[in-house]
C-alpha cells in the first residue's frame, strides 16, 4: 500500500479555495456510492501483463469500506473494463497509442470470457452490489458506461473512488464525476498505482482542484447511516 499524507503546501491551497479540508463534513450513505474501478485480474493478479502489485495491498481496505457502505445503506459498484466494443468506440487509442502486440494482449485479456476480465478473487462483491462495464479510462465520459444512469436513479450525490490505477482510470473517473457535479472522494489507501510518487502526485493534484482525498478511516468516520439520517 502506498504511504500518503496531504503535504502542507497542498493543504494551504485547498484551504484558500474552499475554507476547510475536507469539504465533506459528513458522508450521507443514502446518497453515496463506493465505486471500485478495475480491480480485475488483468490489473491486479500476479503474472498478468498489466499487473499493479500494490493493488493487492488495498484489497482489505476496499472490502472493509464496501461492507461499511452497504451496512450504512449506501451503494457499492464494481466497475470492470471490457474489450467488447473497444475498437469501435476507442479505435485510435488501440491503433496509435499501443503497439499491435500490446493492443492484441489488452483485447484478449479483457474479453468478458477471459480470466483477466474477472474481479480479483480476494475481493468480496455481493449479488446486491451493482456491476458496470466501461470501455475507456473514465467510467463517466460519454459512451464509456451506463454508470450515470445507475447513479441518478438512486439519487447519488457523492462518490467514493477506489481501485487501480490511481493516476489513470481512478483519477479520470473521479475528475469526470466532479465535472458532472458529483461530490467526489478519492480514498487514498483504497487506490494503487505503480509507484509511491505517481500515487502522491495524482492525489495532490486531485485534492487541489477536484475533490476530497481521505483515508479509509477518515471516510468511515464521516459516514452517516441512512437510518440515522432519516430519523434526524
Amino acid at each position: 500500500m502506498h504511504p500518503y499524507a496531504i503535504p502542507a503546501e497542498v493543504k494551504e491551497r485547498v484551504l484558500r479555495r474552499q475554507g476547510k479540508l475536507p469539504s465533506h463534513d459528513t458522508i450521507d450513505a443514502a446518497r453515496t456510492a463506493l465505486i471500485v474501478i478495475d480491480m480485475q485480474n488483468y490489473f491486479v493478479a500476479e503474472g498478468f501483463p498489466l499487473e499493479v502489485p500494490a493493488a493487492r495491498g488495498i484489497v482489505p481496505n476496499i472490502n472493509r469500506l464496501a461492507r461499511a457502505v452497504r451496512a450504512a445503506g449506501g451503494t457499492v459498484i464494481w466497475v470492470q473494463t471490457t474489450a467488447k466494443g473497444a475498437l469501435e468506440s476507442w479505435g485510435n487509442h488501440h491503433k496509435y497509442m499501443l503497439t499491435p502486440e500490446r493492443a492484441k494482449t489488452r483485447l484478449a485479456h479483457l474479453d468478458e470470457s477471459a480470466e483477466g476480465f474477472a474481479l480479483y478473487p480476494k475481493l468480496e462483491p455481493l449479488p446486491s452490489d451493482l456491476r458496470v462495464k466501461k470501455l475507456k479510462f473514465s467510467a463517466f465520459i460519454g459512451g464509456s458506461s451506463d454508470i450515470e444512469t445507475k447513479l441518478k436513479s438512486r439519487g447519488i450525490e457523492s462518490v467514493l473512488i477506489a481501485g487501480t490505477l490511481t493516476n489513470v482510470c481512478c483519477e479520470s473517473s473521479a475528475r469526470d464525476a466532479m465535472m458532472l457535479d458529483y461530490r467526489v472522494v478519492m480514498v487514498s489507501d483504497c487506490n494503487a498505482t505503480l509507484s509511491d510518487e505517481t500515487h502522491a502526485n495524482s492525489l495532490n493534484n486531485f485534492v487541489v482542484y477536484f475533490g476530497d482525498v481521505m483515508t479509509t478511516d477518515e471516510t468511515l468516520s464521516r459516514l452517516v447511516p441512512a437510518d440515522k439520517r432519516q430519523s434526524a
